[in-house]
């Protein structure tokens, strides 16, 4: 029987299926890239993006001394018509700054207003003193804003429905007193979730969530913040941007 020829590859040449695979990296390598770019033009826009003025005229910040430094100057140009400084947290945390925040926000023809962060676990009274002895009564603060959120940190267990209701209704009737104005509820969709306070609570609601606007509170809102992530130069780190419902 004749011997077949001895067939020799091309020099130079890959079988088919190294082929196939080198091409598959090739590809695999194009998208990954692509994604990369894709993370990093969405990392930016999440840095830089503000809702439309035309939809929403009226916008400005919400601080606390965590943001450290603020240069006015600069968060006025940016478009902050307004500022609210985080003043009190639970039965005895304050910010010592907010005064001088204040005069500086109004400085730069900035509107101002009061947070009080509500402690679940903390006595109302309390609360509501530690809020009172920092925030001035004044008819120019825009009305005082409550976060209510539910925090393993200070409140470990939540109190009851009733125990919660009755302690907060107290803490308002207070804090509406010395303000003689009625506060807007800050409510996280995790309290909103588990209380309902939009509906149990006649007051005007905060509501937050990042780039689209939120419907947990299952009533019309009159305030959001609508990023958590914003950086400008007038702060070293990221900004509560909110606006109002037009």
């Amino acid at each position: 029987m004749a011997k077949q020829p001895n067939r020799t590859r091309p020099s130079g040449a890959r079988p088919a299926g190294k082929r196939r695979s080198s091409l598959g990296r090739r590809l695999l390598a194009v998208l990954l890239l692509a994604l990369l770019i894709a993370g990093g033009i969405g990392w930016w826009k999440a840095r830089t993006w503000l809702p439309d003025r035309k939809d929403f005229p009226v916008q400005g910040v919400w601080l606390s001394d965590d943001n450290g430094a603020v240069d006015w100057r600069l968060l006025r140009a940016a478009g902050a018509d307004f500022a609210y400084l985080t003043a009190s947290e639970g039965t005895n945390v304050r910010d010592t700054a907010f005064v001088t925040s204040v005069a500086a926000a109004r400085s730069r023809g900035m509107q101002v207003g009061a947070v009080h962060v509500y402690d679940l676990c903390a006595p109302a009274d309390a609360q509501a003193a530690n809020f009172v002895t920092l925030v001035p009564r004044d008819n120019a603060m825009l009305p005082p804003a409550i976060r209510i959120d539910i925090s393993s940190r200070t409140c470990p267990e939540v109190p009851g429905e009733a125990q919660m209701q009755s302690e907060l209704t107290t803490f308002l009737n207070q804090v509406e007193k010395h303000a003689e104005k009625a506060v807007i509820l800050m409510v996280s969709k995790s309290i909103e979730k588990q209380f309902h306070l939009a509906a149990r609570i006649d007051r005007n609601i905060w509501v937050e969530q990042d780039f689209l606007e939120p419907a947990y509170a299952g009533r019309p809102w009159v305030m959001w913040t609508a990023s958590s992530r914003l950086r400008l130069n007038a702060v070293n780190t990221p900004l509560h941007w909110v606006v109002v419902q037009p």
